[in-house]
């Protein structure tokens, strides 16, 4: 299996809703790296998992969606919990609309997986990958 990651990186804030969650209950901003990772099982006709470039654009893309907001004021986060885990599917799922739409050239379509992690710290992360 090949693969390729770039990286990138979003500050939110938001809150969570849950004894589990504890002084996290109340609003609190979070900086995450964000790793992308575009795996394939061969190299397309250029000899390359996708094209770096527009990989790192579209992560870019993506995240600006969500950098700099309060995920709790989002309508399309109402009413869920926003963890690391939740917000790394998220960002793969967001990354895999833009592969199967084209936004990573055509040689993108035969990728068969992203894998996504957000580092909270230099000691504490979350992923999430799926098949394409």
């Amino acid at each position: 299996m090949f693969s390729i990651t770039v990286r990138d990186h979003i500050m939110v804030a938001h809150s969570f809703r849950g004894e589990v969650f504890g002084p996290a209950q109340r609003l609190h901003g979070a900086t995450f790296v964000v790793d992308a990772t575009f795996r394939r099982t061969e190299l397309d006709a250029d000899n390359i998992v996708v094209d770096i470039g527009l990989a790192t654009q579209e992560l870019g893309a993506v995240l600006a969606d969500l950098n700099y907001r309060n995920l709790d004021d989002e309508p399309a986060f109402a009413g869920i919990n926003t963890s690391t885990e939740y917000l790394a599917k998220v960002v793969a799922d967001r990354l895999a609309d833009r592969v199967h739409a084209g936004a990573l050239g055509e040689g993108a379509r035969g990728l068969s997986a992203i894998a996504v992690t957000l580092h909270e710290s230099h000691a504490a992360w979350a992923a999430y990958e799926r098949d394409l």
